[in-house]
């Protein structure tokens, strides 16, 4: 289990997130320079490089995101216009894309954050500018809203595999709708019925922590407090749950560690969010679903608090007593998932933030993460590799990770989301250090 340094604060990060910042500036110049956008957005590395591989588009919002990113952390404006240009000419499709659940991914990883630079003084104001992000933001909510499965007690964001299926990880995609409705927006539907964005944010989460999140209390064989289960399938006729699934992880009893982050940081912000508007509905159950996951992830994480791909995955018994020593990427049995550490760092933060006095045990969890994921072997020092942070996986199941030669499990390598997560981490935790504006998607919107 996570071994928690008490001690640390995050001035004693300042020095690893100076060189992340200044490793991760190549690499973003790297992949401007090289990649070839003809093929797709880029998703993961393959011997150091980025390349697409083709399932949705999911991705291209943290390319140009982490530009913008790199620009809030260092204020040099040569990544502001990659990210500023390159929001104007190709993330247009990712707005009115109706075939996926990721628009909080794509579209607040770009628009949200130039509007939010904006907000914040960063960037200077303009009219027109300011009422396009808010254009893109608020169609990218109803869109990602009009993606919806009915149930007797409310409904969700069904995701690409069709309207049976809730996935965990649409959580954290919520911030579309959240965005969208502070900025005014309204879904219309047939007849001209308006549909609160706000209520339908509240449904999805409602039903992620009822239907992904378990609790302990012997809904099934494998029911374990924390536990979470990647896919939840529902009876469309009747709006009946029929069973857990996985589409990423080994199984729908075991937990998918990269899922789990999704909610724990997912929940956190939403929280955070509640707050900021004054909305009392669901918070309970939303701080009871952040809790347990934040729970079973230090509880199910190595020493270190870098996590294999999957707490069930099937040759972990070879490893030994693995959760009582740091993780190692280059075993020959289960690979780690070192993105799973960077989204589920920024939940422990901001739930231990959240909760004030009564978080610290979350707080220095999230900082303990960091402590290891801005080091070698995780942070990428070699300037030819064009990921950030390594040893990520996407798929294994599928078999999609790239395995080097004279290795038996996927290593080394880099993802889009992975490298996005921790740079939007190291900037919430530089923020704090230097008691900057607290970083938040909806920053700044009235």
């Amino acid at each position: 289990m996570l071994r928690i340094d008490h001690k640390l604060q995050p001035a004693h990060l300042r020095k690893r997130i100076d060189r992340l910042w200044q490793l991760s500036a190549g690499k973003i110049a790297s992949i401007e320079k090289h990649y070839d956008a003809s093929n797709g957005s880029p998703v993961i590395t393959v011997r150091g490089q980025y390349t697409a591989r083709g399932w949705t588009e999911w991705t291209q919002g943290f390319q140009y995101g982490s530009a913008i990113l790199q620009f809030d952390a260092t204020g040099d404006k040569r990544y502001l216009q990659i990210g500023r240009e390159k929001t104007a000419q190709v993330m247009a499709s990712h707005v009115t894309h109706t075939g996926v659940h990721d628009h909080g991914f794509n579209n607040v990883s770009t628009y949200g954050n130039l509007l939010r630079l904006m907000n914040e003084g960063r960037i200077a104001e303009s009219a027109w500018e300011r009422r396009f992000y808010e254009l893109a933001l608020k169609c990218s909510g109803a869109v990602q809203a009009h993606r919806w499965t009915k149930l007797p007690d409310g409904g969700y964001i069904y995701s690409f595999n069709g309207p049976h299926s809730l996935f965990v990880d649409t959580i954290r995609s919520l911030r579309a709708l959240a965005v969208a409705h502070q900025l005014g927006h309204t879904l219309m539907g047939e007849g001209d019925r308006r549909i609160s964005l706000l209520d339908r944010l509240l449904d999805h989460a409602r039903a992620t922590a009822t239907y992904s999140v378990y609790y302990g209390k012997h809904r099934d064989a494998f029911d374990v407090r924390g536990r979470v289960a990647h896919e939840a399938i529902f009876n469309v006729n009747d709006g009946s749950f029929r069973c857990p699934n996985s589409q990423q992880g080994y199984s729908p009893f075991t937990t998918w560690t990269r899922g789990l982050a999704w909610a724990m940081c997912g929940f956190a912000e939403q929280l955070e969010f509640l707050d900021a508007i004054g909305e009392k509905r669901h918070r309970a159950l939303f701080e009871r679903a952040a809790r347990a996951t934040c729970d079973f992830y230090m509880a199910n994480t190595p020493a270190d608090g870098i996590p294999y791909w999957d707490t069930g995955a099937p040759q972990l018994h070879k490893l030994g007593d693995y959760l009582n020593r740091p993780a190692d990427p280059f075993n020959n049995f289960e690979p780690v998932d070192s993105s799973a550490a960077a989204i589920a760092a920024q939940g422990l933060l901001r739930l231990g933030h959240h909760l004030g006095k009564n978080g610290e045990r979350y707080w220095q969890a999230g900082l303990t993460i960091l402590d290891t994921l801005f080091d070698e072997p995780y942070l990428s020092t070699r300037a030819t590799h064009q990921g950030l942070i390594l040893h990520s996986v996407y798929h294994r199941p599928n078999g999609w990770d790239y395995i080097p030669p004279n290795r038996k499990v996927p290593c080394g390598e880099s993802s889009m989301w992975g490298d996005y997560h921790a740079r939007e981490v190291a900037l919430y935790v530089q923020r704090i250090m230097d008691r900057g504006p607290y970083l938040t998607f909806y920053g700044g919107i009235k």
